[in-house]
């Protein structure tokens, strides 16, 4: 038998909105909306987040200013515009390296030079790296690290300094009548002297070239002789010395309190710029 009055209305959701019910939606730049209470229809041009209001531009190009929130059409169906998510603010880039130069952006490392630059430990070369890494990888310098200035002759003779091929050299306690400067002054006479050049700092170690306030010390401490330095300076500190793995770990306790020149001492950072403006100078 026909039904003569169709199916049940009342099965299925009776309650839901014939175009489906209204979902949140961005209200990005460019989409096409329809307003249901005005019927307007237009491109969204401008979004107000302060006023929780954005603007149609018909097809005309008349337009009419609404508030954000449902009553909208997108594609025929019921949505619900909300501001669009703020793009997170790219973070500003640097105008200054850590050594003071002007930073220079997009840009890759030169190829490394045939000139170097000398430090004499492992330390050295970490702390050079982090204050003035940018700038040397600009000019394409180089560093290495000897292990002691005792050895700075046998390395310059493998080396072979030359025009073009210069040598700038780092001494730690490079200062008169000690063993290093008897070394750089022979060097210094020798006949590669003037493709070399070897400056210093007054300081026993590079850990002292960092500013004491920088550790919490209003100076670095005197050590006896008979006290190796760095295991002198942990113990002053109440850091743990016992072997060489503590002593590394002190400091990176030590580097990790420096991040620009100005937490180094004067007379390293005039040392260090000289080198290298030294192996870069374009008549060596």
């Amino acid at each position: 038998m026909n039904d003569r009055y169709g199916t049940d209305v009342l099965s299925g959701d009776w309650r839901a909105p014939k175009r489906g019910r209204a979902v949140e939606h961005p209200a990005d730049l460019g989409i096409v909306v329809e307003e249901v209470t005005t019927d307007w229809c237009g491109e969204i041009v401008t979004v107000d987040r302060d006023l929780d209001v954005l603007t149609l531009e018909d097809r005309r190009g008349k337009r009419r200013t609404f508030p954000l929130g449902p009553g909208f059409l997108l594609e025929g169906k019921p949505v619900i515009l909300t501001a669009p998510v703020r793009a997170a603010a790219a973070p500003a880039r640097p105008t200054r390296t850590a050594s003071g130069s002007i930073a220079v952006h997009d840009t890759t490392a030169r190829v490394a030079r045939e000139s170097r630059i000398f430090v004499e430990g492992r330390h050295d070369a970490e702390l050079v790296e982090k204050v003035w890494g940018d700038d040397l990888r600009i000019e394409g310098v180089v560093v290495e690290f000897l292990g002691g200035v005792d050895d700075l002759a046998d390395h310059l003779v493998g080396f072979k300094p030359g025009p073009g091929r210069r040598v700038g050299v780092l001494v730690d306690h490079l200062v008169r009548g000690s063993k290093e400067s008897r070394i750089a002054d022979s060097i210094a006479r020798s006949a590669v002297g003037r493709h070399v050049l070897i400056v210093g700092h007054p300081f026993v170690d590079i850990w002292q070239a960092v500013k004491p306030d920088r550790i919490g010390l209003r100076e670095w401490p005197t050590i006896p002789r008979s006290i190796e330095w760095k295991h002198g300076v942990c113990q002053h500190l109440g850091w743990p010395h016992r072997n060489q793995a503590d002593i590394a770990r002190a400091w990176q306790q030590i580097l990790g309190r420096v991040s620009s020149f100005a937490d180094l001492e004067p007379a390293l950072l005039g040392r260090v710029e000289e080198l290298i403006d030294f192996v870069t100078d374009p008549a060596g």
